[in-house]
């Protein structure tokens, strides 16, 4: 068996482990805050398959009831794949998004995009940071530092998604992506980045619960739907959150 593809994961799973722990606990400090102030997390892709880190926060069997995906079609890989790509790099589609989910002084929201140069984006993020949000950006310096400047992908301002994190997690992920190489064939195969992404994000809600039972608070977690008695347990966290999160 090639291990080429399982210890490229490991790798990038053991370097996270031990250079953005801290990150990851600051950024679940936050998430804590948020479920303390009875607020939602907002939960962000940046476009193509990084916004499938939405799907596997929201509504999830052990994940936050909170969770509020920011999400729109058109980014997403269920739209058409050349007309997610085009809107992706569009300027100033990201901040409608943002505008319509009219986030608040205060409120939370997590970015995923381990690229994090194009204007779906940048432009998100600048929207929720002039309505007073805080961000936690999860994406990869790689991408960010060695793109260069003049890339067509970039957000017209060059500038990078962790230049406007409150907290930055970096997920190490290779430009490029896919990890594995096989002899005579010349294109690059097996992407890493949404395995390492979704580590991330049930990393933040375990260290998340944590820290909200350091403080003594009840964090709102999902039962599984498809057990026995799994509709009754979540009945109260439907009714609370019904109305707020737009997604349910």
């Amino acid at each position: 068996m090639d291990m080429t593809y399982y210890n490229a994961i490991v790798e990038n799973l053991d370097k996270i482990n031990a250079e953005q722990y801290e990150n990851i606990k600051k950024a679940a400090s936050l998430m804590a805050d948020a479920i303390e102030q009875d607020r939602l997390i907002n939960v962000y892709g940046g476009g193509g398959h990084t916004t499938l880190c939405m799907g596997e926060m929201f509504f999830r069997a052990g994940g936050l009831a909170n969770i509020n995906p920011i999400a729109e079609t058109g980014l997403t890989v269920f739209n058409q794949a050349l007309k997610y790509l085009e809107l992706e790099r569009t300027v100033n589609y990201g901040s409608a998004i943002m505008k319509y989910y009219a986030l608040k002084e205060g409120d939370l929201l997590i970015v995923f995009h381990n690229i994090g140069i194009n204007p779906a984006t940048i432009d998100a993020v600048m929207e929720a940071k002039k309505a007073g949000a805080k961000i936690i950006a999860v994406s990869s310096s790689y991408w960010q530092n060695e793109m260069p400047a003049d890339h067509f992908i970039r957000h017209p301002n060059k500038t990078n998604l962790f230049d406007y994190a409150d907290v930055c997690i970096d997920d190490y992920n290779p430009v490029g992506d896919a990890v594995v190489t096989v002899e005579g064939f010349d294109t690059p195969i097996a992407p890493v980045s949404n395995i390492v992404d979704f580590y991330i994000a049930h990393m933040l809600e375990i260290e998340c619960v944590k820290e909200c039972q350091r403080r003594g608070i009840k964090a709102p977690c999902w039962s599984s739907a498809n057990t026995p008695g799994g509709d009754e347990k979540n009945a109260a966290y439907l009714e609370k959150y019904m109305g707020r999160v737009k997604m349910l």
